[in-house]
């Protein structure tokens, strides 16, 4: 079982940039395919990025490629969204998640198994 804990969250201007980081428990968290996902109030968790087990191969939602960046260390068991160039649509609950998915390009199809808490990032206008 992984445990998932999300930090960075934070109210900022839109232009600005805030750093995710996802910390997961365990020894096997090189063995993981990572995501992130965020929901908005009033709709439905979409799907943001995913990054392979050992970083080579990234996957981002059309909506913030050329603005988001996931990465990962694996020697700290701590995955990254770095987010710049931020809008208010990217206003939502940020979660990163693990767990049942092979390849980063799958995140966006499979829901993962484990999933953090989520962080509150809101992007003022």
């Amino acid at each position: 079982q992984v445990q998932l804990v999300e930090s960075g969250g934070g109210l900022v201007q839109a232009g600005g940039s805030l750093r995710l980081s996802c910390a997961a428990s365990g020894r096997t968290f090189s063995t993981y395919v990572m995501g992130w996902f965020r929901q908005a109030p009033g709709k439905e968790r979409e799907f943001v990025a995913a990054i392979s087990r050992r970083g080579s191969s990234t996957h981002y939602v059309d909506s913030v490629k050329g603005r988001f960046t996931i990465s990962r260390d694996n020697a700290k068991n701590t995955a990254y969204l770095q987010m710049n160039s931020l809008k208010p649509d990217d206003t939502a609950v940020y979660y990163c998640a693990t767990g049942s998915v092979g390849t980063a390009q799958g995140m966006a199809r499979y829901s993962p198994r484990y999933w953090g808490p989520g962080t509150q990032v809101t992007v003022s206008s």
